[in-house]
């Protein structure tokens, strides 16, 4: 694929006065078919074309100019993953990657995301049942209309050496992060940054079942702290931060001295599972004052409300600035309803929380 092959037709965020744009690349005739069906019924969803594979698709993004694509990981003739690369290398289009509910897809999504791609869902066991999550799509297609891309190396020179805070080691402190679209680059800038004295740490990140899993792994292997995703009954240790399982909701208790998670499957809340809004209505009855609550990057308002609820119970807030946001959204409605402290860009974030945990009472 050659740069002059996709000439730069994206470049116009979508707004309210026309649908998005989209392309359907899957392999299956049935898939394009429900999601062609399913994601137009939405008045603001255009679906200009449906691809089998990567070549085709390459052909139909320079004649149809779409705005967004969702794209299969597992295709013939190209992978997605290196049609992605090569798409963000030469011609960056908000892409949505569809993968399968299991544990390598969990593997293959984060890849993706290393990639360029802006989100992740699960594709259904059955095609028959891909109808079941095209509201979500809906919601992630209009989020991903909105990111601001640009072009990528193929082949990104490595990070140099992460700088890491220092603190004194606390035990009763606890941060509570909440992340959505752009949230899995931005929590790696973050916890990469912390020493394993900082306080315990519980993230709600919106991401499908399994792909948790491995996006937790793979930030244990980079950070000075303990990663993992949520186990219930798990203690919230300083130096350990907890990622809340994928389609599970996570809350915050408190046995004495001691803090753990607990998880439950109840139904979504602000249309997520897990949400950011449990997780912080937890924080703020259990923590209260002790706690300090963070909004990054991510569409919608999951968080908004409950943010609120640490910020009235003592707890101090901090929001991700819009610059260094890839959709300002949950941080914005945090904002407008008074839930937050400070506003600061995504470099700041570590030493901002850090310092107000040690401020804590």
């Amino acid at each position: 694929m050659s740069e002059k092959s996709l000439p730069g037709v994206f470049g116009q965020v979508p707004g309210v006065h026309r649908p998005v744009r989209v392309l359907v690349i899957d392999d299956s005739a049935m898939v394009r078919s429900i999601f062609t069906r399913c994601l137009q019924e939405d008045p603001m969803i255009e679906i200009v074309g449906a691809a089998p594979d990567p070549f085709v698709a390459r052909d139909m993004i320079v004649r149809l100019a779409p705005d967004v694509i969702t794209l299969d990981m597992e295709m013939p003739r190209m992978d997605g993953i290196t049609f992605l690369r090569k798409l963000m290398a030469h011609h960056p289009i908000p892409a949505i990657i569809v993968s399968s509910l299991t544990p390598k897809g969990g593997e293959l999504a984060l890849e993706a995301i290393d990639a360029g791609a802006v989100d992740v869902l699960c594709k259904p066991g059955s095609a028959f049942s891909v109808g079941d999550m095209t509201e979500q799509l809906k919601d992630k297609i209009k989020a991903a209309a909105r990111v601001k891309l640009s072009k990528r190396a193929e082949k990104p020179a490595p990070s140099g050496p992460v700088t890491r805070l220092s603190m004194t080691r606390t035990t009763n402190k606890i941060i509570a992060i909440g992340a959505s679209t752009g949230g899995t680059q931005a929590l790696q800038n973050v916890l990469t940054q912390l020493p394993a004295a900082c306080p315990g740490i519980v993230i709600v990140q919106h991401m499908p079942e399994h792909f948790t899993r491995a996006f937790a792994d793979r930030l244990n292997e980079v950070c000075e702290i303990e990663v993992k995703e949520a186990e219930e009954g798990d203690s919230v240790l300083p130096g350990r931060a907890i990622i809340a399982r994928g389609n599970h909701h996570m809350e915050m208790r408190r046995s004495g001295a001691r803090y753990y998670v607990t998880l439950q499957q109840n139904p979504p809340v602000s249309r997520h599972r897990p949400s950011v809004d449990v997780l912080f209505k937890s924080v703020a009855e259990y923590v209260g004052k002790n706690a300090v609550g963070v909004m990054l990057t991510g569409m919608g308002n999951d968080g908004a409300a409950s943010m609120k609820l640490m910020h009235d119970a003592g707890a101090k807030t901090i929001a991700q600035d819009e610059a260094s946001c890839v959709v300002y959204g949950m941080p914005r409605e945090a904002v407008e309803i008074g839930a937050v402290d400070h506003i600061v860009p995504l470099s700041q974030v570590p030493s901002k929380m850090l310092a107000l945990a040690q401020e804590l009472g």
